[in-house]
């Protein structure tokens, strides 16, 4: 498959980053062709301006070359990968930004759909799993992505698999802090080397 990779964070040294390479490196052993987007070394701009707002009445509207070139990247690949941390139990700003001007009316639904089998979210999360689950943020969080955006567009499989404590406050040592990122990279690793696994036993 094709697998676009879309990271959004404003470091290139930062974890997000780090798992991202992760991540890639085993869509490439599985034999996967990657293609990256890193939305802040490519000064994606978030904001919808007024060419990119949707068109009601006109499901045909010609959007802004940026929106276009990018829904034209999203049509050359099959698979979507999300990577990004949670902010205020949410989306960045990049992320939700991104969604709002390329999966477009007349595009991403309006009577067409995107054309992804899959697109999988990966959030990283500085609190526990614990944490989050206790105030069921992390349904809230699924729900949306795999019902409220995915669903929505016509992508047949979405799935958010968590990356949770990436903060690693609550370990005490340096080697407890080693071991729960190398467990971090791992999963990242199994999530890129086993993509297409759930949609070829479906």
């Amino acid at each position: 498959m094709k697998v676009l990779t879309i990271v959004s964070h404003p470091r290139k040294e930062s974890l997000t980053f780090a798992i991202a390479e992760r991540f890639v490196e085993g869509l490439k052993d599985a034999g996967h062709e990657v293609e990256m987007a890193d939305l802040y070394s490519e000064e994606f701009d978030p904001l919808v301006h007024e060419k990119d707002e949707p068109d009601w009445e006109n499901p045909m509207k010609k959007y802004s070359p940026r929106v276009h070139a990018e829904m034209e990247r999203l049509k050359r690949n099959d698979g979507l990968a999300f990577i990004f941390p949670i902010w205020w139990y949410s989306l960045p700003a990049m992320v939700k930004g991104y969604i709002d001007r390329t999966w477009n009316y007349g595009f991403a639904y309006g009577g067409s759909r995107l054309p992804h089998k899959k697109v999988l979210w990966i959030p990283l999360v500085g609190e526990t799993e614990e944490s989050i689950k206790k105030r069921n943020f992390d349904t809230m969080i699924t729900h949306y992505l795999n019902v409220g955006l995915a669903g929505y567009t016509g992508i047949g499989q979405s799935e958010v698999a968590f990356l949770y404590d990436t903060l690693a406050e609550d370990f005490e040592n340096e080697n407890e802090i080693k071991q729960h990122y190398d467990q971090l990279f791992q999963r990242a690793y199994e999530l890129g080397n086993t993509y297409s696994h759930s949609l070829t036993e479906s």
